[in-house]
């Protein structure tokens, strides 16, 4: 029976907390929040009409849409240039490598993984950020050999 009595006890304290959780969760969904405006940059249009943006800014992060490398070239070739049109999207949108949080890596031939790699060790701070990478099927757009985007926090270092 006590057991009973601890656990009905127990019962009702949650409630009551959780109950208290939810007033005050409503009650602050109710206060009038400032919305923040989404800050678009490097507007890519065709034929007029908006495509994508090279970064956009919004709730305090930055989102580096894909870059690649449009030339002839190897893997490390094109993964240098890729983090380098990275950190530079980056600094335009008022953020940096050591700020960035995930990055994405497309690579067009999953045998580059390594020499990617060797490029890509070290360029974003002694404190990497979340990667994926996955190889494409049928290629990179623009025959790169290698595409990444990224988010980051905003702010520079």
């Amino acid at each position: 029976m006590k057991t009973e009595q601890r656990r009905s006890a127990f019962k009702k304290m949650f409630a009551t907390l959780i109950g208290m959780t939810g007033i005050a969760a409503i009650a602050k969904a109710g206060e009038k929040v400032e919305e923040e405006v989404k800050e678009c940059n490097n507007i890519v249009a065709q034929d007029d009409v908006p495509l994508f943006s090279g970064s956009t800014t919004f709730g305090g992060l930055v989102f580096i849409a894909g870059k690649g490398a449009h030339f002839e070239g190897d893997i490390k070739a094109h993964t240098d240039h890729v983090l380098k049109e990275l950190e530079a999207e980056l600094i335009r949108a008022g953020s940096s490598m050591d700020k960035v949080l995930k990055v994405n890596v497309y690579l067009a031939d999953l045998a580059d993984y390594k020499g990617m790699n060797e490029v890509y060790k070290g360029r974003f701070g002694p404190k990497p950020p979340v990667r994926t990478t996955v190889a494409t099927y049928g290629g990179v757009p623009g025959n790169s050999l290698v595409e990444m985007d990224c988010i980051a926090m905003a702010g520079k270092k």
